[in-house]
């Protein structure tokens, strides 16, 4: 029996963990840095391996995920898990309102509420006196499988009810129903590693969500960026809500993540005005939808009206817009990465997806092609949603001639020609050769990106002739570049040849952590270099860091800080470190020891538009050299919204959310602590 002191010790760890990932996964609002959370719990882990029978069912150590199972349980849900009826436009939804307005003239005068449409998957969520005990698919609306150990690992999902500090009790047994989902940012994200590393990438959200819920290996499901979203209690015992809206409110108070977007409308006619707002919004949404939920606010109103086959009566689906087509594949080509890996696209028939003429798309790696079977001249679905590169779903096999020709991958490297290799286990193709054209090339695009030094004029077009003339062997060798020599490459004149060269020569004036960005090290994006700035003087105390040295930034572990030191062990890496020397490409950080007050720290910013006397860089340099942490998306944990002119949707979404917005003086002045 453990005594008192270490029980009550890891009571009070539970309860912390839970607030804070109630706070991070739920408010999107942390309240402490990802270092402090694993410090506690770290303390908890050894808490729980010194003394097992501590381990109760609501710690957050099950998060990582247990054993792996044998398969799993067939479980009867306590009420039928029901679907929903579609509708297509206004048209089909007054439709749907005349048929149940005959029903029950309650429904005239009823109130409404409209949720986003989650494509994700459906869960059921089982609580016994505030304990999640059972988590569930939905299956055939009637049985389900067991998939509590899967969901246990979602961070958003609360282990125990309600959250520490909400001051609500929670009712003796609760049955909730939710979506489970992986958002559009951290789903794109999560495929640029996969992608990076040479492992297999994903084709969407939902059915990479779906897949990771149905591991039979716990920790193959905590490895992806599942987030939770709940919308109705299924059943419960004790004083529950009446309405929908009441619903929401008191799922939040418990913990549970509900919809933001979620609205309360006096009548159809306003919720039929929401719904055309959500579709006209669905690309600056953080998740996919396929439409909205229009449902009766009164439950006991829309029990009354019954169910027709699986559809209640009270809910209907508003339907978007697929954003799926078809057309024609007419051939599939490779691209080659900076890093040497060889992907696959799709040359398409042009076809209008989401409004837009799309002549190319992505067939995410030869893997993908080979399961699904995809065929040069197949007829193949196509889907596009806001900014996202299109993607081929796969193909139409129902409508094949039988003229359609089976791909087989390249065995030698389309720009170079020199043999593939594949790297261990991984499933990508690889050219190995350092002096690949095509690799030198997308290595110059990144090195002179806008994040990284912003050469100003040097595209991958002007990458693709100084790589083919010769001019250019290595990123170092645009500090020796000459006008002169700029002037027999076609397309260049005497004023674009001396911009560029010009743009080039600015480009030594750039910050330790944009060198650090351009070059191209696994691993370091934006944030990191920032951090590798604050602990390193320059490239010299970097290249002698240990790995354990490395490890004690946060957010780099040991498989980052060996990638990092590794980078710098190869002698081609170290030769272009010379060779940066000596062009005077050498910066020192000015991160490392701040010389401008830190008014700004602990703040969030989005910069959206132009401002007046700042370009984005040099805003983000600005807030950053304050203290303050600039971010591409505006989400609950965006502080403030600086907006200039033409700011476009992020100024919507910030206003939506309530965030406040300040001008590039306002920035300045609350900068100067006014």
């Amino acid at each position: 029996m453990a005594d008192q002191t270490a029980a009550d010790r890891a009571a009070d760890l539970r309860r912390e963990l839970q607030k804070h990932n109630y706070h991070y996964y739920v408010l999107d609002a942390p309240i402490v840095s990802d270092a402090e959370y694993d410090l506690l719990f770290r303390e908890l882990v050894e808490l729980e391996a010194a003394h097992p029978e501590l381990r109760s069912p609501d710690s957050p150590t099950h998060r990582v995920g247990g054993e792996p199972a044998e398969g799993f349980q067939r479980v009867s849900h306590p009420a039928p898990v029901l679907s929903l009826a579609n509708a297509f436009g206004r048209e089909g939804a007054e439709s749907w309102f005349d048929r149940i307005r005959k029903l029950d003239e309650r429904v005239e005068s009823s109130a409404w509420v409209v949720e986003p449409k989650l494509d994700g998957l459906t869960v059921v969520l089982h609580y016994e006196a505030g304990l999640f005990t059972l988590g569930a698919t939905r299956g055939d609306g009637s049985i389900g499988e067991d998939i509590t150990a899967n969901l246990r690992t979602v961070g958003s999902l609360p282990l125990r009810i309600p959250v520490a500090g909400n001051k609500i009790e929670a009712p003796p047994r609760l049955v909730v129903r939710g979506e489970a989902f992986i958002p559009v940012a951290e789903f794109a994200e999560m495929n640029r590693k996969l992608a990076e590393a040479g492992e297999r990438t994903y084709v969407n959200p939902r059915n990479t969500a779906s897949g990771a819920l149905r591991q039979l290996d716990p920790s193959l499901t905590a490895a992806r960026p599942i987030r939770l979203l709940c919308y109705g209690i299924l059943d419960g015992d004790g004083d529950l809500p009446r309405t929908q809206w009441e619903t929401l409110a008191y799922l939040r108070k418990l913990g549970f993540p509900v919809p933001a977007e979620a609205q309360h409308c006096a009548d159809l006619e306003e919720a039929l005005s929401v719904a055309e707002s959500l579709e006209a919004r669905r690309d600056a949404l953080p998740f996919e939808v396929d439409g909205a939920v229009i449902k009766l606010d009164d439950l006991a109103l829309a029990d009354s009206l019954g169910v027709v086959g699986k559809d209640p009566r009270g809910a209907l689906a508003y339907k978007f817009p697929a954003q799926e087509v078809a057309t024609r594949l007419e051939d599939i080509a490779t691209n080659v990465g900076r890093t040497g890996v060889i992907t696959p696209y799709a040359v398409l028939e042009p076809v209008q997806v989401g409004g837009v003429t799309v002549r190319q798309a992505t067939l995410h790696n030869f893997d993908f092609v080979a399961e699904k079977d995809i065929r040069i001249g197949d007829r193949v679905l196509v889907k596009r949603a806001g900014d996202v590169i299109p993607y081929v779903i796969g193909p139409v096999k129902e409508v094949r001639t039988g003229a359609e020709r089976e791909y087989h991958p390249p065995d030698r490297c389309p720009s170079c020609d020199e043999p593939l290799e594949r790297q261990g286990e991984e499933v990508a193709l690889y050219c190995v050769n350092l002096s690949c054209p095509a690799q030198l090339v997308r290595v110059l695009e990144h090195f002179a990106g806008r994040s990284a030094m912003d050469i100003e004029g040097l595209g991958i077009k002007i990458a693709e002739q100084l790589v083919e003339s010769g001019l250019v062997r290595d990123v170092a060798d645009l500090y020796g570049l000459q006008a002169d020599s700029l002037l027999e490459l076609e397309g260049f004149a005497e004023r674009k040849a001396e911009k560029l060269i010009r743009s080039i020569a600015d480009s030594r004036a750039r910050p330790l952590e944009r060198l650090l960005i351009a070059l191209g090290i696994p691993g370091v994006g934006e944030a990191l270099a920032a951090d590798l700035a604050r602990h390193f003087r320059d490239l010299d105390e970097l290249q002698d860091a240990s790995t354990e040295g490395l490890e004690q930034i946060e957010g780099v572990g040991p498989i980052l800080a060996n990638e990092i030191a590794q980078w710098f062990s190869k002698k081609g890496n170290l030769a272009l470190l010379e060779k940066l020397r000596a062009a005077d490409v050498w910066p020192v950080s000015e991160l490392r020891a701040p010389t401008e007050p830190q008014s700004l720290t602990g703040l969030t910013f989005v910069i959206t538009g132009t401002l007046p006397g700042l370009n984005r860089a040099e805003a983000k340099a600005y807030i950053e050299a304050r203290g303050g942490r600039v971010v591409g998306g505006v989400s609950k944990r965006t502080n403030y919204v600086v907006a200039g002119e033409s700011p476009g949707s992020k100024l919507e979404r910030a206003q939506t959310l309530g965030i406040k917005i300040l001008d590039e003086s306002g920035l300045r002045q609350m900068a100067d602590g006014q």
